[in-house]
């Protein structure tokens, strides 16, 4: 079984196009406590450095500008066997593959411009978490 915390981002285009409340809703619904949250628009420097994995892949640099493109949510949820759990919820990567009802199938308009990433592992969860968020900006 899997930890009790996973991370996440409302992406540039859903918070553009007023999804988030009702992706945040979603959430809600399925469980999920927002252990800590908040707004931020990104910098080259800290989307290079978050998506690092990434780098050197095609699809790097326009990842890259599209995160910087608008403010995000950047949030840690609580929830048992949360990554697993989240994962189900947001659907696949590519929408057109997501399964109806999921946040992907719903809100995304592309494999790259998804609505929302999740951490695939409880490890990445926790760098990621760690990466936005300080232990005294957790609750929960």
């Amino acid at each position: 079984m899997g930890g009790n915390i996973t991370f996440s981002i409302i992406k540039p285009n859903a918070v553009r196009t007023g999804k988030t409340g009702p992706i945040l809703a979603m959430m809600n619904e399925a469980g999920f406590e927002i252990s800590a949250m908040k707004m931020v628009r990104l910098t080259t420097n800290q989307a290079e450095s978050f998506y690092s994995v990434h780098k050197g892949k095609p699809f790097f640099e326009g990842l890259i500008e599209f995160m910087i493109s608008g403010p995000v949510f950047v949030m840690v949820l609580k929830h048992e066997n949360a990554v697993e759990e989240f994962r189900k919820l947001i659907g696949a990567t590519d929408p057109a593959k997501a399964e109806p009802g999921t946040i992907r199938k719903m809100f995304a308009v592309s494999v790259q411009m998804n609505a929302v990433h999740g951490s695939d592992s409880d490890e990445n969860a926790a760098r990621e978490a760690d990466f936005f968020f300080t232990a005294s900006e957790r609750f929960l």
